[in-house]
């Protein structure tokens, strides 16, 4: 079986190579290629950078999907782009499935109490058919949205403006008229919803 050899850049400079047999994913292969996200996105996916997802918990889908929009370039980015053309389909798949299979990890974080409960009721009119159970659901395969780090939500959101991620088509559609009805004070509400969640 061929190896295929891998370098990721973790922080800076610092960069870590090791072959892993293709097509070969075992448990213990899952854990190696996974312990190179921590650098950035926290031990078992827990982030505590405040402009990186936690991914713990996040569906096999979800993650697959989106390193997929990495390597393609079809989401702009400074690192991630990078990162994922390093990594066959058989790898990422093993990373997807181990970031599954850990529990979500929900950052505590301060919100505004008054500002949540407006979000939540906003969250329920525009963002709940797609982000299910207050945004807490893996297995509707569009991201864990509970408990993630404001930043990070913020940026996120910057990116669907700013045109450097595509906004889907129904997603689109309801932050139109979010922005509509409640403006920036509406997205805003909604965040220091999913903030509140621990």
């Amino acid at each position: 079986m061929k190896a295929t050899k891998l370098a990721v850049t973790i922080i800076g400079s610092c960069a870590i190579s090791f072959s892993v047999s293709a097509g070969n994913m075992t448990g213990a292969n899952a854990v190696m290629l996974a312990d190179n996200c921590a650098g950035c996105h926290g031990t078992d996916g827990a982030s505590v950078g405040p402009a990186i997802p936690s991914i713990a918990g996040m569906s096999a889908i979800y993650i697959t999907d989106m390193m997929n929009a990495y390597k393609s370039d079809d989401i702009k980015s400074t690192i991630m782009g990078r990162i994922a053309k390093g990594y066959s389909e058989d790898e990422i798949g093993a990373m997807a499935g181990y970031y599954a299979a850990q529990p979500q990890a929900r950052a505590d974080q301060a919100f505004d109490s008054a500002k949540a409960a407006k979000g939540a009721k906003l969250h329920d009119k525009y963002c709940e058919k797609c982000h299910s159970e207050g945004g807490t659901l893996a297995d509707d395969d569009s991201g864990i949205m509970a408990g993630q780090l404001m930043p990070y939500l913020q940026y996120s959101m910057d990116d669907f403006h700013n045109g450097d991620r595509a906004m889907p088509k129904k997603m689109k559609k309801k932050v139109k008229k979010l922005h509509k009805r409640e403006g920036d004070a509406g997205v805003d509400a909604i965040f220091n919803y999913y903030a509140s969640q621990r």
